[in-house]
């Protein structure tokens, strides 16, 4: 089986850094909850530093955190340092995760000291963290960019105050594999401690080789790799948790390695992600888009039918894709249905159940067939219901080529019943200037997309809208076969998640 490689997941911190994928605490700590379950082995919930918001969420996520590992990223100076332990000093397992850039582009237009200045920072922030936690880890930022003999100096230094593992990020997506494995080569040879630690390698994808490089650098004695699901962050994001994971699992005669990750829970991770986020997969993605076991070639699908192995080099239930297609119609009971979420590896309550069937017969009334991606839509949206200042209680629209379009909605606010009407750019802009007009709240609408998530013209199309409300941003989601009914439920799902927040004076992420 080989040695095991530790999997490091950096979705809250590094991954939420990507333009738009921004998560309330409650949302945050849903996805910490999962990435236990899923089994990887550290959590970084978050940067305390950045702001008191950031600072809640960490020690959310680390109070309900039992087995993993949760570090809290910093920058060198002292008071970061005690703002991180603030925040993960709640864990079971805490971690302080600390860094500073050893490039000289970095060293002479970013931070404007010398090589010296940042080695002597880089050792004090290890053992001032050492005071918190004996689990301290330290990052060489832009290392791939950073002159190879000053690295190892640096490297050598953290290693002998301490530091219990040393990070090479190739932080700026800049390396190729060759490249980052001579690297890695080097520091093994020259650093003479560097077997007293863990070395992490942690890769970004601006040239598309974030997998490569990391792949690469367990083949040079890396142990523990740094990642996100569907491999968000910043830029163009982080290497891919599934596809790392699917690809030691898969070559296991090329890399002689394991990790303790529960492959059946990726796709259930991968579609939290993209609900809480908004940021859809592409069809396209390796492991978890919805193309990933899909054939379409003739040649293809008679290979697959012979012999699954012959196009499929893993089984769509080995990373916990719904085995079967129809699964259901209207005239299923609840039992049926409980069994069948059991199936697809959700525990429903009693109270969950009822909620869920009566979103479920809705659906079976509107569709001849109900799949299990439906099931996992109605799913999602009975999960991130909140409280509903304002409710959809009737819409109707009027568009065409020779028409202005016309809006008609009626909204029940408390005990107050209101219609009116508005035109718009179309159907869904009448929508919205209605609502914005029934409510006076105006929204500025930042992104607007829908996904079917089956086939057929009686699919249903899952809307995401991003909206700032007086400079607070928040995604509103829904899900209908109709999709102005879900661009509609959207909006007013994120005007509730407004009104929520802003009641209860919570800061919201931008």
């Amino acid at each position: 089986m080989g040695e095991r490689i530790y999997i490091f997941d950096t979705t809250l911190r590094d991954g939420e850094q990507s333009p738009g994928a921004s998560m309330n605490i409650d949302e945050k700590i849903r996805m910490a909850l999962q990435l236990e379950k899923l089994g990887v082995d550290i959590i970084e919930a978050g940067f305390p530093v950045a702001s008191e918001g950031e600072l809640e969420s960490v020690k959310e996520v680390s109070k309900v955190i039992t087995r993993a590992t949760v570090a809290g990223l910093s920058r060198t100076p002292k008071a970061d340092l005690d703002r991180a332990w603030q925040g993960v000093q709640y864990a079971a397992k805490p971690r302080i995760h600390t860094f500073i850039a050893t490039s000289d582009i970095h060293l002479e237009y970013k931070l404007k000291k010398t090589r010296d200045q940042a080695l002597k920072e880089a050792v004090e922030a290890v053992q001032h963290a050492l005071g918190y936690t004996p689990d301290v880890e330290f990052s060489a930022e832009d290392a791939t960019r950073s002159d190879w003999d000053y690295l190892c100096a640096v490297v050598e230094a953290v290693i002998e105050a301490g530091a219990q593992v040393v990070n090479i990020p190739d932080t700026v997506g800049y390396t190729i594999p060759a490249e980052y494995g001579r690297l890695l080569d080097t520091l093994r040879k020259k650093v003479a401690n560097l077997d007293r630690v863990i070395l992490s390698a942690h890769c970004h994808d601006d040239l598309g080789l974030a997998v490569a490089n990391s792949l690469t650098a367990i083949q040079h004695g890396v142990r523990q790799v740094e990642c996100t699901i569907n491999g968000i962050g910043e830029r163009a994001g982080n290497a891919s948790l599934e596809e790392i994971v699917m690809a030691i699992k898969v070559r296991e005669d090329q890399l002689p390695f394991y990790t303790h990750i529960n492959t059946e829970e990726l796709y259930r991770s991968s579609r939290l992600l993209s609900s809480l986020t908004g940021l859809q997969v592409p069809a396209n993605k390796a492991i978890v888009g919805k193309n990933a076991f899909a054939h379409e070639a003739g040649i293809h699908q008679h290979g697959v039918i012979a012999k699954a192995l012959t196009y499929e080099i893993m089984t769509p239930e080995s990373v916990g894709r719904p085995a079967s297609s129809l699964v259901m119609g209207k005239h299923s009971g609840r039992h049926g249905l409980r069994k069948r979420y059991q199936e697809l590896g959700y525990q429903l309550s009693d109270d969950q159940l009822n909620e869920v069937y009566t979103r479920f017969t809705a659906l079976a009334d509107k569709k001849k067939e109900v799949f299990d991606e439906d099931l996992l839509a109605i799913l999602s949206e009975e999960s991130r219901s909140v409280e509903e200042a304002v409710k959809l209680d009737y819409f109707q629209t009027v568009s065409g080529d020779h028409t202005v379009p016309t809006a008609t909605v009626r909204l029940q606010m408390g005990d107050r019943s209101v219609l009116d009407s508005a035109t718009g750019d179309g159907p869904i802009d009448a929508l919205f200037n209605t609502i914005s007009r029934i409510t006076d709240t105006q929204g500025k609408l930042l992104d607007y997309s829908v996904q079917s998530v089956t086939q057929g013209k009686d699919a249903i199309g899952e809307v995401f809208v991003k909206v700032n409300f007086d400079g607070l941003t928040v995604i509103g989601r829904a899900s209908s076969t109709d999709i102005i009914e879900a661009s509609a439920k959207a909006y007013v799902n994120a005007l509730n998640k407004y009104y929520a927040h802003r009641d209860a004076q919570k800061p919201i992420p931008a």
